[in-house]
């Protein structure tokens, strides 16, 4: 028997986007029902990795809005929308107070004053921040509000399928009840896509093993309007290692507190790309290190931080010196061993001022939207200021405008599954898919490489599909579904883009040559 859940609003995704509009509509409208689907334990997902910070213009005597909104946009490369930008970025001290009211708590110097770090493209220390820790401290105090929050309903474990719509209407959302293997719909009045970003697809990413584009495919399925996709930025700095699977994030933070970068004889490279050295924009940095690897033939480039006071650097990143050591690198006389690895999507679901994306009913915020903020590059740490705003905008939306969902128009999807099928056999087809995004689809890319690479994605998306039609319920299946989906967006719009911008470089641009 299908099962139906109601709910006046539902969110997709347990970040700080989708907690923070959650806990705005559970206080100002105690008597409706929040429900929050997340696919794992709600305290997955991608805000808990988040090391670096919150960019935020707190000190106005030594920085300003405009110094900020500058390096926003030299950092988007021309893309930036600069009225969203300049929303953003004067927002932001508001919204940052809000997270202080709700328990978050960030490092002050010897003064009281918050410890503000200094990242790569930012000309003034403005990043708040948790140690290294960040994103997890958020996480915590959001979690903590939102238990306290009666009306709000989580269903963990619960992965989303696919989006339900009606007249270009979305009306809910078909999931999987991972508990029970059965298939479930959520209907409600809004929903709010914050599933987060993508990193899996590539299999080499600072992205948790949550982060494999669900929202953004099924957005693409239902016809929303998705762009940008080919802006994906590579964190410059993530420890090296011979695996493929989630790499551990060496903060952005750790250049901005001084740490050089070498090459193995011990060079200094970053000076030959950029006037600004180790602090130039992830885009220059990642696009160097590159460069210098293929250069070099050597398998990683190195962070030297041994010239650091470092009791300092221990205490502003703990939890970096400690994984560190647990890989046998001191990093009082070690250089730490770094390749550039997928960190964040600067594009994604189209969405309006108040994160409406083109279906009606239907909502996006944090990583898996395009607002017009990062443009072809993001801006170290602006990432969760924009969830933040737009977490809000989206909740300001609802107060202002009211919506009602007919219930009895219950959609009627039949799943005809018949057999299951074998976990081995989705994990070779998504190595393979891996294997493919980060061998024709990285930081430089080839016009050539990347029509391979399309057609090689529409076989294995007819394989996959060919599956998923008489299969039983499958978390992986689904998942490789999703990540082929976006795989897709992203080579198409990359074949598409003629000009290089910001984290978008394409060879044959370069030499005039695209056809």
């Amino acid at each position: 028997m299908t099962s139906f859940i109601h709910s006046h609003y539902l969110i997709i995704g347990s970040g700080i986007a989708g907690l923070t509009l959650a806990i705005k509509l559970a206080e100002t409208y105690p008597e409706k029902t929040i429900t929050i689907v997340t696919k794992d334990r709600v305290e997955e997902s991608n805000t808990k990795y988040a090391q670096g910070g919150i960019a935020v213009v707190l000190d106005k005597l030594s920085d300003s809005f405009e110094n900020h909104i500058q390096d926003t946009l030299n950092a988007g490369d021309g893309l930036c929308n600069k009225e969203v930008v300049e929303r953003v970025i004067k927002e932001g001290p508001k919204y940052f107070q809000t997270l202080l009211k709700w328990g978050s708590q960030f490092d002050l110097n010897k003064n009281g004053k918050f410890n503000l770090g200094k990242e790569g493209g930012h000309s003034h220390h403005r990043v708040v921040h948790h140690k290294d820790m960040t994103g997890f401290e958020i996480e915590r105090a959001l979690l903590n509000k939102v238990h306290h929050l009666k009306n709000i309903n989580i269903l963990d474990h619960h992965f989303a399928i696919d989006l339900v719509t009606n007249n270009k209407t979305c009306i809910g959302l078909s999931v999987l009840n991972c508990k029970t293997n059965n298939i479930e719909y959520v209907l409600a009045e809004t929903t709010s896509i914050a599933t987060g970003g993508i990193g899996q697809i590539y299999g080499h990413t600072t992205n948790p093993s949550v982060a494999t584009g669900d929202g953004i495919a099924m957005a693409a399925r239902a016809k929303a309007n998705i762009s940008n996709m080919e802006f994906i930025q590579f964190h410059p700095t993530v420890l090296h290692s011979n695996q493929t699977t989630s790499a551990f994030l060496i903060s952005e933070a750790v250049r901005g507190f001084g740490a050089h970068l070498k090459q193995k004889d011990g060079k200094r490279f970053m000076f030959r790309f950029d006037d600004r050295g180790e602090l130039a924009s992830r885009d220059i940095v990642s696009k160097a290190i590159d460069t210098v690897l293929k250069e070099t033939r050597h398998t990683c480039v190195y962070l030297d931080c041994t010239h650091l006071d470092i009791e300092d650097f221990k205490t502003q990143f703990p939890n970096i010196s400690q994984h560190c050591l647990s890989q046998g690198i001191n990093v009082s006389k070690d250089w730490i061993p770094v390749v550039p690895a997928v960190h964040y999507l600067c594009g994604g679901i189209e969405v309006n001022e108040y994160g409406q994306t083109s279906i009606q009913n239907l909502f996006a915020c944090g990583e898996c939207s395009n607002t017009g903020l990062h443009g072809a590059n993001r801006l170290a740490s602006n990432s969760l200021l924009e969830a933040l705003v737009y977490a809000h905008h989206i909740f300001e939306y609802h107060v202002s405008n009211s919506t009602a969902l007919e219930h009895t128009s219950k959609p009627h999807i039949p799943f005809c599954f018949q057999h299951s099928i074998n976990n081995e056999s989705i994990n070779t087809m998504k190595t393979l898919l891996q294997q493919l995004m980060r061998t024709h689809v990285g930081i430089v890319r080839h016009q050539s490489e990347l029509y391979l690479a399309l057609q090689q994605l529409n076989i294995l998306q007819t394989t996959v599909d060919k599956l998923s039609e008489k299969s039983a319920p499958n978390i992986k299946l689904f998942e490789l579904r999703n990540m082929i989906e976006v795989a897709l967006l992203i080579v198409s719009q990359s074949i598409e883009r003629d000009d290089n911008r910001g984290g978008f470089f394409k060879t044959d641009i370069q030499s005039g040559q695209v056809s």
